[in-house]
């Protein structure tokens, strides 16, 4: 039975801790739990990132490298965002060969020939994901958004967020079927309320897992996962450890998994 990769978005170390103690710092900790990939969030510097560090540690250690940023592509005035072209530097030089952004105030028609330009020999690959807001979270504008993508020949990837589709009361079993063919990462988080009944991400139970599964089969085989949800505890390698092992078996054919 193959295990598929298993990327950690840094954000799950909870933002205090990773501000403390820099995102590098967690990155050799990924490598022994099984990582295949690491997320870094640009939100979470605490200074303005040494490109070159980052770039050496992720190669050094062996993993594949995203850049999240805080990014929305399209701004109110249904214009491309001017921090783009920067952005995508930035994440080519900590060493990401993904960028994650999310999709902003597109409106079915918006021009994309400048984003077609931006992205002509682009080696960092832009990937679009569903967000908490109405305008880049709702199933509609995404789908719009990528089928004109893909007109254009652009390649832009999705990345599909299961818990976030939730903070838009969106389906989300409907959006895996409407959006899989251009998912190419996807962010795993279980969803609950706190006491004040504010919804936030939360470690998977058994039944989000199954769950899981399902929605996987509805995206390109193999595809890379991420554990975006709390990662806390004494052993933090160990937890670690625990929910990659998890994640790397979802989504293995019917076939496979009736004979395993």
């Amino acid at each position: 039975m193959p295990l598929y990769p298993v990327s950690v978005s840094l954000s799950s170390y909870g933002a205090t801790l990773v501000r403390e103690r820099g995102q590098a710092s967690f990155l050799p900790l990924l490598a022994l739990a099984g990582a295949v990939r690491a997320e870094l969030r640009e939100e979470l510097f605490a200074a303005p990132p040494d490109p070159q560090a980052l770039a050496g540690a992720v190669r050094e250690l062996g993993l594949d490298c995203l850049y999240s940023a805080p990014l929305e592509l399209w701004t109110e005035q249904g214009r491309l965002a001017d921090a783009l072209a920067p952005t995508l530097a930035l994440a080519g030089a900590c060493g990401a060969r993904w960028l994650k952004v999310s999709l902003g105030h597109y409106r079915a028609g918006n021009d994309l020939s400048e984003l077609a330009l931006q992205l002509a020999g682009q080696p960092v690959q832009l990937l679009v994901e569903n967000d908490q807001t109405a305008q880049g979270g709702r199933i509609e504008a995404l789908q719009a958004f990528f089928a004109a993508a893909e007109a254009r020949d652009l390649d832009i990837g999705m990345t599909f967020d299961i818990g976030n589709w939730l903070w838009q009361e969106q389906p989300v079993d409907e959006a895996a079927r409407r959006l899989g063919r251009y998912v190419r990462y996807v962010h795993c988080k279980a969803v609950g309320r706190n006491d004040g009944g504010k919804r936030v991400a939360l470690p998977p139970e058994p039944v989000d897992l199954q769950h899981w599964q399902r929605l996987l089969r509805e995206f390109p085989p193999g595809v890379p996962r991420a554990i975006e949800f709390p990662l806390q505890g004494e052993d933090l390698l160990a937890v670690t450890q625990q929910h990659i092992e998890a994640l790397a078996r979802l989504g293995q054919p019917q076939e496979e998994r009736s004979h395993a």
